[in-house]
């Protein structure tokens, strides 16, 4: 337990970061989930209006530090092939 008063601070610091940081991250989540789901209806349009809403908020999360730059890479260039992949199949 905290004994000074910085760190009592510090330690509601931490948690207003965290409960940020969750909500950030749940966020990202959330729109990924929403391409994927685009993709799964089969609707190429859709899906490429999905990634166009998800994709600033994954490069936004790289510079907040809720995602590494690799990891944000990682996730937009699968929805860009699947959605290729759709478009192709369509």
């Amino acid at each position: 337990m905290a004994n000074t008063a910085q760190a009592k601070k510090r330690v509601r610091q931490a948690e207003q970061a965290r409960q940020r940081n969750m909500a950030l991250r749940t966020r990202v989540r959330t729109e990924y989930k929403k391409v994927l789901k685009a993709i799964a209806t089969g609707s190429v349009e859709q899906a490429k209006a999905a990634y166009q809403g998800a994709q600033p908020i994954i490069d936004g999360m790289v510079n907040k530090g809720i995602l590494a730059k690799n990891t944000a890479a990682r996730r937009k260039s699968t929805l860009v092939k699947r959605i290729k992949a759709l478009s192709v199949a369509a």
